[in-house]
């Protein structure tokens, strides 16, 4: 599966991650390396003790990869986290003393880099409304072996994107990405009129990079009972309903407004005019490639995604992020190299790490992840219609 890479094998290695039809071969530090294959430490909290031994039971099989814990309230989760903390926690939601959006709540709070998901009833609804901006992901009860195994070993393999435990730290914390302020103010207007139009409310939050973000990572939770990927905005906004759009936006704040930066460096509104243009060109390209509805729109979500590590860098590393981007407009040297000199990873893998946090589909994750170095073949797929498209488009000039 891996094997010692070219030059000092003490220090790196090369490790192969496999995406859809394709193999892509990382070299990774060896510190890095290691923390993949060692043991991942999973906390379950849940305060019924017949889920808790029936969790033991059904991941008996995964003795050897994970080691696992379970906790019978929140305060018994946060003491075992403070004697060792978890580098996954999965928690129900109603709980008594301490629910589980609390718990996660106080979890992000201390241990920012822990990857946190709820595995809830779906009488826990309006709970799981509250928990939007601090759980990854949401899964419902009952949840097969199989399923609960995916997801945990998916959001863990995600670790391996990013070696900088400062980036992990502010990646998971994000509960939400900020929007450009002009399509944020119209889906107010149009959330607080009288007669709301889905078609319009879709409309607007499938030309935002951050919204439709957010949306998909709802709509792709199997708490929410789809029982196949989304990867349309549009679609997703439909699955959902007005009454979750609405609750999200007015009542749990899950969108936000982009403020700009003080030093001038980064203009979201070129960001998203270079990314809704990607967005059209990959649908395009993946048109003319195949007939296959669900890529085409797979192509246009990764298109109108594949910079949002830009916008996660811009927003929360700002200082570091203006630098950036001043050296390159001064002295014309690429983004991605100063990306890579100041965090070890690019804007690609920032932001492909947040999408597969979030459980975004694996077509728009793999296009965010590889868009600047894919492996070319001659199988129509959503990366190539991306890098095709980028290699056709003129770069924000800001960015």
């Amino acid at each position: 599966m891996a094997s010692a890479s070219n030059g000092d094998p003490a220090l790196q290695t090369d490790a192969e991650f496999h995406g859809k039809g394709t193999t892509f071969i990382i070299q990774l530090p060896l510190k890095l390396f290691q923390e993949i294959h060692m043991a991942k430490k999973i906390l379950f909290v849940d305060d019924d003790p017949n889920i808790l031994s029936g969790l033991q039971r059904m991941l008996r099989p995964m003795r050897d990869d994970w080691e696992m814990r379970f906790a019978a309230s929140g305060v018994d989760a946060l003491e075992m986290m403070q004697v060792q903390p978890a580098d996954l926690i999965v928690a129900d939601m109603r709980m008594p003393g301490m629910n589980g959006a609390e718990l996660l709540a106080e979890v992000n709070l201390r241990y920012p880099g822990t990857i946190r998901i709820v595995l809830s009833g779906h009488a826990d609804s309006e709970l799981i409304m509250k928990s939007v901006s601090v759980a990854h992901q949401f899964l419902s009860k009952p949840c097969d072996a199989e399923t609960l195994k995916l997801v945990i070993r998916k959001a863990i393999d995600q670790r391996a994107m990013l070696e900088d435990d400062r980036l992990k730290n502010v990646i998971s914390r994000m509960g939400s990405l900020p929007s450009v302020p002009a399509l944020y103010k119209e889906l107010m207007a149009e959330l607080q009129k009288p007669d709301i139009s889905i078609d319009q409310v879709a409309r607007v939050i499938s030309r935002d990079p951050g919204m439709t973000a957010k949306i998909l990572q709802l709509a792709n939770s199997a708490f929410f009972g789809l029982r196949r990927s989304v990867s349309d905005a549009a679609d997703a906004v439909a699955y959902l309903g007005l009454d979750h759009i609405q609750h999200l936006f007015l009542a749990v704040h899950a969108f936000m407004q982009f403020e700009p930066l003080k030093s001038g460096t980064f203009s979201i509104e070129q960001l998203w005019d270079h990314c809704m243009g990607i967005a059209v060109l990959a649908k395009s390209v993946m048109e003319r490639q195949c007939s296959d509805k669900r890529m085409v729109k797979d192509a246009f979500t990764a298109g109108l995604l594949h910079d949002i590590g830009k916008l996660l860098l811009a927003t929360k590393l700002p200082e570091a992020y203006s630098e950036i981007l001043k050296e390159t407009r001064e002295k014309g040297t690429p983004v991605i190299a100063l990306e890579w000199e100041e965090f070890s990873a690019t804007h690609a893998e920032v932001g492909a790490y947040l999408l597969g946090l979030w459980g975004l589909p694996d077509a728009v994750v793999e296009a965010t992840a590889f868009h600047h170095n894919p492996q070319m073949d001659t199988r129509p797929s959503v990366l190539n219609a991306l890098h095709i498209a980028h290699a056709r488009s003129k770069p924000p000039t800001r960015q």
